[in-house]
């Protein structure tokens, strides 16, 4: 009988707007799903205060056997198997995710900004790896360019770093997100020795002609020595993007679509469904524009994959949300639909 999880980053609100956000939310399927969802298989789960990954990133982390690596990393140690998503061949070694960045400077503090905001060309990328890759060989460091966002970096030294994923500390001041333990300052000289060759380089100065945000520094995380191992029994993925995409490798069968209706007739024996539009609103605290994604998600997954629920095309429905703070499961079948006599509400979306 066919499952799926369906990962939801952010869909969670924050604990002090959710009574007033909710209010705004009139999400029938949702509120079905997760009311009726079997008492034994909620979950909800609070998260330290700081981590350096959020609780999505952790729980995908554990799906594809890292739970152990991550406690040593702090960030999801991914960067081997997105190498391979990328078509590098195979290297030894341990290898970091390197993205390049922009730090707002505040008043007193640093901030990083969302990585998706910055535009960033292939072009542009080019050119900014280009003067950072001496520079990371004369520290005895190979740099590897996997696209315009994604860059890899390897440094056996650096076994006991750790590192906070670059979702993690966006907005927030960088002091205690940045790497640390063993081979800290050598990652801090090395990264301000970039820094210093960036500064009023051309490519800055014409992206700040164009109103765009200049690349002035680089986060490192994702430290790995090895591959994930399997997958916890998925099938089929779905809509696994940016660093997620790494588990692909792992998967049988992989798709990106807009369409519920092509998640449902691929009947996935147990599939992983990622809706992550939420992400991007939710971290630049635009809450008009998640309830906007969280409408839409209503009409187009939802509303179908309740209504499959209940034909029995699909069998269950583990339905994981999340915020920065929070991770809660609902595990809902056709039987517990049933429970005609629960009212479909949001509630357990609060806190």
């Amino acid at each position: 009988m066919s499952h799926l999880d369906i990962l939801i980053p952010f869909a969670l609100p924050p604990a002090e707007m959710s009574a007033d956000l909710l209010k705004e939310l009139h999400l029938p399927a949702l509120a079905t799903l997760t009311a009726r969802a079997s008492g034994a298989a909620r979950r909800n789960e609070v998260c330290t205060e700081f981590s350096r990954a959020l609780p999505h990133e952790k729980w995908l982390s554990q799906q594809f056997g890292m739970a152990d690596t991550m406690t040593g990393t702090g960030s999801p140690p991914i960067a081997k198997a997105l190498m391979q998503s990328f078509g590098l061949p195979p290297h030894p070694g341990r290898w970091f995710v390197l993205q390049p960045v922009h730090i707002h400077i505040a008043r007193d503090h640093l901030v990083l900004t969302d990585v998706r905001h910055l535009d960033l060309t292939e072009a542009e990328s080019r050119s900014l790896f280009d003067i950072a890759k001496p520079l990371f060989e004369e520290a005895g460091k190979e740099l590897f360019y996997g696209n315009a966002t994604t860059w890899f970096l390897r440094s056996d030294e650096w076994t006991d770093l750790k590192t906070s994923s670059p979702d993690a500390a966006t907005g927030h001041n960088i002091d205690i997100w940045m790497p640390k333990g063993p081979g800290e300052r050598d990652w801090r000289r090395v990264q301000n020795e970039v820094q210093m060759h960036w500064h009023n380089h051309p490519l800055n100065e014409e992206r700040e002609t164009r109103r765009l945000k200049p690349i002035n520094s680089l986060w490192l995380w994702g430290g790995s020595a090895d591959v994930p191992g399997v997958s916890d029994g998925y099938s089929h993925t779905f809509n696994l993007s940016s660093w997620m995409k790494a588990f692909e490798e792992y998967v049988p069968h992989r798709m990106t679509t807009e369409k519920a209706s092509e998640a449902i007739s691929a009947r996935p024996k147990r599939g992983l469904l990622v809706l992550d539009g939420l992400l991007e609103p939710a971290l630049s605290n635009d809450w008009g524009r998640w309830l906007e994604h969280m409408r839409s998600f209503e009409a187009e997954w939802f509303a179908p994959l309740l209504d499959a629920l209940k034909s029995g095309t699909i069998g269950g429905i583990t339905t994981i949300l999340t915020n920065d703070a929070r991770i809660s499961h609902f595990a809902t079948t056709r039987s517990s639909l049933r429970k005609f006599w629960i009212k479909p509400t949001l509630a357990s979306l609060r806190p």
